[in-house]
């Protein structure tokens, strides 16, 4: 794929219908209804229709509210190094030559650039778009046949749906890594993956402790070997008492292994300052992510004005915005105050709640805190006046609290919602729902891939309950092996334990380093002209703001991108860090962001965050 920047030929213009096989030069673009911008003479047209051509392109297409059109201008050039030029086009698919000439048939869900033979000297080149209509006989005729499965008729809240943390500049980032290892030079050598909280992905080392354990459960052989001190040989034979066949490898009930639920309630219990905890309100599941999903799926339900809304912030996650998408959910943005460190204001919930009324049902308001991508940590101030909301408004709560361990700025400190709402009393505490999850994906942790998480529901109705319990007996139950290693997270070696002493050094280790990594990047971006960073509170994560010129924006626009997609993959192209736009998370109208991990290693970090602040000092100075 080339450099954004080699593309400095191409405009955007409108395209014409659908299903027509585009012969254009001279005249014939006006004919078809066709219009070049007055930038660029069109003698021949690639039709680029969005979501349906660049799904893992580089990002900006696919939200375009209508197909779109590439023009590339000529001079002289012949049709085979005209062809050359538009195969650089991701995703763009030549056909066999032996197919031939092809009129108003659906090859695929893909425009096909299709060459056309020397005689036909007046067209350069010829496009064939998918159409509505299929001409069945033609297909027939050429051995061809519809797949059943096509863009068109697969699920379209599918194509619908988004997740801009594994979006298409990772898929460019993977393609980089792929050419470095082929030998092909780059300025920089090698990719930073700053995209994504993948915190032993980013040099992290495991704890200790939980790896014992985990290896005692997953191979018992070893409980007989020295080498393993005697608490992690007794917290391991405890696990696999309480498994099926006393194995790891048995399934176990779709909520979970018992013994764990009941564990994970007395870690609520203890964090929440004795506040009881029913383990039979405690569902395991694979990650939070999991979890949140199914919570969704029990509130979407009503069509048209009726449809189910939910509340969300911007900046969010965009796991929210994906399943609500693919579940045919009403988005409901609420906007976080930037200028006050990504604060929430109740003034803006009831703002997005009024105008919602006339579009949906909103029935869920989701709250993530600590923050992510944003860091911030909310008040308990803040989450009382937000419970209290919900409670008026008669909304289920959602509160992702997967980075509750991750807290670093002096003065900030983690509440839960469940230990607020309890301790408001009655009414709220005795009727005001509410789902919260965690996760051994983040923390001082950082076990992503064993996929262990949890939720635990409050005031839910009983019925809806086991209604919830049926849904995730679909999927059987989450990893068996998550659930031990979340067992160990929520019921760590006690102070008299062999492994208390080395826990505990790891762990406070982790997050110390953390927290210098978190102070470090507020003040790098806070120094850099044309960037701005508020406090990183906790998470994993920072949100700078940063200022674009208004030639960058222009160039962006003409290529179809976001002005944020645009400078993180001229970012990643010149040296190697990949992040994520913050159109990807949602943004106020006119502010660019981007979302970058403070997972690398010190001073690995210390060199990226120097490195980009001098990329967007040129970036400025190249488009001013």
């Amino acid at each position: 794929m080339p450099h954004p920047s080699e593309l400095s030929g191409l405009t955007s213009v409108p395209t014409p219908h659908v299903g027509l096989l585009l012969s254009l030069s001279g005249d014939t673009g006006q004919a078809l209804g066709l219009t070049p911008s007055p930038a660029c003479r069109l003698t021949h047209c690639l039709c680029l229709p969005g979501a349906e051509l660049c799904p893992d392109g580089w990002g900006g297409a696919q939200q375009s509210p209508a197909p779109s059109a590439l023009a590339v201008p000529t001079s002289g050039a012949s049709c085979r190094e005209e062809g050359a030029l538009l195969s650089r086009v991701p995703l763009l698919r030549l056909p066999p030559p032996s197919l031939g000439p092809l009129s108003r048939t659906q090859l695929s869900p893909f425009p096909l650039l299709v060459l056309p033979p020397p005689e036909l000297s007046s067209c350069l080149v010829w496009v064939v778009m998918a159409s509505s209509t299929v001409d069945q006989s033609q297909v027939a005729r050429n051995g061809l046949r519809e797949k059943v499965l096509t863009l068109n008729s697969m699920n379209q809240r599918v194509r619908r749906v988004e997740y801009a943390v594994r979006g298409p500049i990772v898929q460019r980032a993977l393609e980089l890594e792929q050419e470095l290892c082929q030998g092909v030079k780059k300025p920089f050598t090698e990719v930073i993956r700053a995209n994504i909280g993948d915190a032993q992905a980013m040099g992290q080392r495991p704890i200790t402790f939980l790896r014992q354990v985990l290896a005692l459960c997953v191979n018992p052989d070893l409980l007989n070997s020295p080498n393993f001190p005697d608490d992690a040989k007794k917290r391991a034979e405890r696990i696999l008492q309480a498994c099926g066949g006393h194995s790891l490898g048995a399934y176990s009930i779709s909520s979970g292994i018992q013994l764990i639920r009941e564990d994970v309630a007395q870690y609520i219990e203890r964090r929440d300052g004795g506040i009881p905890a029913d383990p039979n309100n405690v569902f395991l599941s694979t990650g939070a992510s999991d979890a949140i999903v199914t919570v969704l799926k029990l509130l979407v339900a009503g069509e048209g004005h009726m449809r189910t809304g939910v509340l969300i912030p911007i900046p969010q996650y965009p796991l929210y915005s994906a399943t609500l998408a693919e579940l045919g959910a009403v988005q409901v943005d609420y906007y976080l105050e930037e200028e006050r460190a990504w604060a929430l204001d109740v003034a803006e919930l009831h703002r997005a709640l009024c105008q919602a009324r006339d579009y949906c049902r909103p029935r869920a308001l989701c709250v993530i805190n600590p923050g992510n991508p944003t860091g911030q940590v909310q008040t308990r101030e803040c989450i009382e006046a937000v419970i209290r909301f919900a409670f008026q408004e008669r909304l289920f709560l959602l509160a992702d609290e997967v980075y509750q361990d991750n807290v670093y700025a002096a003065g900030s400190q983690f509440h839960s919602f469940k230990k607020v709402l309890m301790e408001m009393g009655p009414p709220y505490a005795v009727q005001q729902e509410l789902a919260s999850f965690h996760s051994t994906s983040k923390g001082y942790m950082g076990e992503c891939g064993f996929r262990g998480g949890y939720v635990e529901v409050v005031n839910m109705d009983p019925a809806v309950q086991q209604q919830m319990l049926k849904l995730m007996s679909v999927r059987l139950c989450p990893p068996v092996p998550g659930q031990a290693l979340l067992d160990l997270v929520v019921s760590p070696p006690a102070p008299t334990d062999p492994s208390f002493m080395q826990f505990q050094a790891e762990r406070q280790a982790v997050l110390a380093e953390l927290a210098a990594k978190a102070r470090l990047t507020e003040q790098v971006f806070s120094e850099a002209p044309g960037i701005s960073c508020n406090p990183v509170q906790g998470a994993m994560y920072s949100f700078p703001r940063v200022q674009l010129p208004p030639r960058a924006v222009q160039r962006a626009q003409e290529l179809g991108l976001a002005p944020d997609m645009f400078f993180c993959l001229c970012l990643l192209e010149e040296t190697g860090i990949c992040v994520v736009p913050g159109s990807g998370f949602g943004q106020r109208e006119g502010t660019y962001h981007f979302r970058m991990t403070i997972l690398p290693p010190l001073e690995k970090l210390r060199l990226l965050l120097e490195k980009l602040t001098r990329f967007h000092a040129k970036f400025t100075l190249e488009y001013s």
